[in-house]
């Protein structure tokens, strides 16, 4: 079983007008390049989206990926 201390998390805030288009294109990027993936997001009245992204925490010996 994994628990938090495996994972790393990185939140982001797109602000309200962003399309769907356009937040899926940003996502899609930092999970392409960068290797995170979707954990939560939140959707709030006046628009705006709260995301918290995650990614598996590098082991040691490993170059990490420059962000």
């Amino acid at each position: 079983m994994e628990t938090d201390t495996d994972w790393e998390y990185r939140p982001l805030r797109l602000p309200p007008g962003t399309t769907r288009i356009s937040a899926a294109t940003q996502l899609s990027i930092h999970a392409e390049y960068s290797g995170w993936e979707l954990s939560r997001v939140l959707l709030y009245a006046d628009g705006t989206r709260k995301i918290w992204l995650r990614r598996k925490r590098n082991t040691p010996g490993v170059p990490n990926v420059i962000t």
